[in-house]
C-alpha cells in the first residue's frame, strides 16, 4: 500500500471512531453559568474610576472599573457569595473581567469565584501562590486555567520595582506585597503573605490591605512602601492583629472600609484606632454594598444602604492627597461638626511609579457635603403592569438610580419625568440601584 495512502486511511479510521463516541447532546434543562451565553448589562465608561465593595458576609470582594472601562474583580467572598456574584457582576460589566486578584488562599476570600467566573468570564488570574495552599484552592486555580484563565504571578523581573497593572487613563493597580523573590516572606501564618495592593487614580488612591497583620503593616513601613490612600480597605475584616496605629498614622486614609458579615465581628480597639486617626468608617453589615467613585480628585461614597435617621440622601465627599492640609495645618470643622483630619507627609517610596504621592499644603477641608437636588412634592400612584409594580426612576435625576415603586423617593417623582422599567435588569442598563428600597 502507498506510503501516501496508508496514513490517510489511519486518519480516516481515527475519524470515523472519534465520530462513534461522540456523546449525545446534552438534554434541555437548566445549565450551568459557564453553560450560558454570558449577559452584560453594564454602561459604557464614564471617565470616573469606580470601585464596589460587595457585602458578601464575612468575606472579600471588590470590583475595580477603570475609567477607560478596563475590570478587575478583587476576591469572591465565601461560597454563600456566589450567586450574589453571579447576578451582580453582569449588572456592572460590560465584558468579561481583564483581571481577577485572590489576595489569599483563605475561603472567606475565593470559594465564591467559581459561580462569579461562570457567570461573566474573566482573561488572567493574579495571585499570590503561596506555598502549602487547601487542595480545593488548588483545584480551583487548576479548572480557571484549563478554561483558559491566564495565570499571573506577582514577582517581577528587577528587584527595584512592584509589579504594576496598568488600568489606562492614568489608573494603576500596584503589588506592594509580597515581593518574592527579590523580598523574603515573613515567616509564620500564610496571612502575612498575602496581596497588599494599591490602586491610584490621579489624585485619589485605595490600599486594599487584604488578610494581612501588624507584621506585614510593619514591614511596608521599613520598606517604606507608599501606602498613603484616601481610601484604606481594613485588612483582615477588621481583626485586632491588624491595623496598627503606627500604620493607620501613615496610610492617613479619610475614609475605611470594613467588609465584615455582622455587627461586632470588628473588634473595637481596631474601631477606636480609625476613629483616632479620624477616618469615617463604612461597614458593608450596616451600609451594604459601597460604591466609591472618583473623578481623580475626590471620592465620593455611595452606599446602599442609608444611615439610620438619615433626613436626606448626601453621599460624603472625600479630597485626594492633593487637596490634604499640611501636616502642621489644624483640624478643621467642617458643616457637620466631624473633625476632619489632618494631612499626611507624602510617602518616600523607593520606587517612582509616576504616580502622585504628596499632598499639597494649601487645601482647606478633606472632604466635603454635595447639595440635594430639590423634588417635587407631587406622588403619583405607583404604576403597575397586570398587577406587578415596575421599576422606576427619574429621567431630571441628578444621580441616576431606580426604585420600587414604593419607595419614599419614588413617590416624590414628577409624573412627566417618571421613567418606568418592566424588569430588573433593563432598569440596571441606565441606572445605578438606590439606596433606599434596595430594589
Amino acid at each position: 500500500m502507498s506510503r501516501f495512502v496508508r496514513p490517510l486511511l489511519a486518519l480516516l479510521g481515527a475519524l470515523l471512531v472519534a465520530c462513534e463516541q461522540t456523546p449525545p447532546a446534552p438534554p434541555p434543562g437548566p445549565q450551568t453559568p459557564s453553560a450560558l451565553a454570558r449577559r452584560y448589562f453594564g454602561k459604557k465608561p464614564d471617565g470616573k474610576l469606580h470601585v464596589y465593595f460587595f457585602d458578601v458576609g464575612q468575606g472579600d470582594a471588590a470590583l475595580i472599573v477603570s475609567p477607560g472601562g478596563e475590570t478587575v474583580l478583587i476576591d469572591a467572598g465565601p461560597a454563600a457569595a456566589g450567586t450574589h456574584l453571579a447576578n451582580r457582576l453582569p449588572e456592572l460589566l460590560s465584558d468579561k473581567l481583564d483581571y481577577v486578584v485572590l489576595t489569599h488562599p483563605r475561603p472567606e476570600h475565593y470559594s465564591g469565584l467559581a459561580a462569579a467566573v461562570g457567570a461573566v468570564g474573566a482573561h488572567k488570574l493574579l495571585e499570590p501562590q503561596l506555598p502549602n495552599t487547601p487542595s480545593d484552592y488548588d483545584a480551583l486555580i487548576a479548572s480557571l486555567g484549563g478554561q483558559g484563565v491566564e495565570i499571573v504571578s506577582p514577582a517581577t523581573t528587577t528587584p527595584e520595582e512592584p509589579l504594576r497593572l496598568s488600568l489606562g487613563e492614568e489608573t494603576a493597580l500596584t503589588v506592594l506585597w509580597p515581593r518574592a523573590p527579590h523580598e523574603p516572606l515573613l515567616p509564620g501564618e500564610s496571612e502575612l503573605n498575602g496581596l497588599v495592593l494599591r490602586l491610584t487614580y490621579k489624585d485619589t488612591s485605595v490600599l486594599l490591605m487584604g488578610d494581612t497583620r501588624a507584621k506585614t503593616e510593619s514591614r511596608l513601613l521599613e520598606l517604606q512602601a507608599p501606602v498613603s490612600a484616601t481610601l484604606l480597605k481594613v485588612g483582615a475584616h477588621g481583626a485586632d492583629s491588624a491595623s496598627s496605629a503606627a500604620f493607620l498614622a501613615k496610610v492617613h486614609p479619610r475614609a475605611a472600609i470594613l467588609s465584615t458579615g455582622e455587627e461586632g465581628t470588628a473588634a473595637k480597639a481596631v474601631l477606636d484606632r480609625l476613629e483616632t486617626a479620624r477616618a469615617r468608617v463604612f461597614r458593608t453589615d450596616r451600609d451594604g454594598e459601597v460604591h466609591a467613585v472618583s473623578d481623580g480628585k475626590s471620592f465620593t461614597l455611595i452606599t446602599q444602604r442609608l444611615p439610620e435617621n438619615a433626613q436626606q440622601d448626601t453621599p460624603p465627599v472625600f479630597a485626594g492627597l492633593n487637596d490634604a492640609p499640611s501636616p502642621t495645618a489644624a483640624a478643621v470643622q467642617p458643616a457637620s461638626g466631624r473633625p476632619v483630619a489632618k494631612g499626611m507627609e507624602g510617602s518616600k517610596a523607593p520606587v517612582d511609579i509616576n504616580l502622585l504621592d504628596e499632598p499639597a499644603s494649601n487645601a482647606k477641608t478633606t472632604w466635603k457635603q454635595i447639595p440635594v437636588p430639590k423634588t417635587p412634592e407631587v406622588e403619583p400612584q405607583a404604576p403597575t403592569m397586570g398587577g406587578r409594580m415596575l421599576y422606576v426612576a427619574s429621567s431630571q435625576s441628578v444621580r441616576k438610580v431606580f426604585h420600587k415603586p414604593d419607595c419614599r423617593n419614588a413617590k416624590k417623582i414628577s409624573p412627566k419625568n417618571l421613567v418606568t422599567f418592566t424588569s430588573r435588569s433593563e432598569a440596571a442598563k441606565h441606572y445605578e440601584p438606590a439606596r433606599d428600597c434596595n430594589p
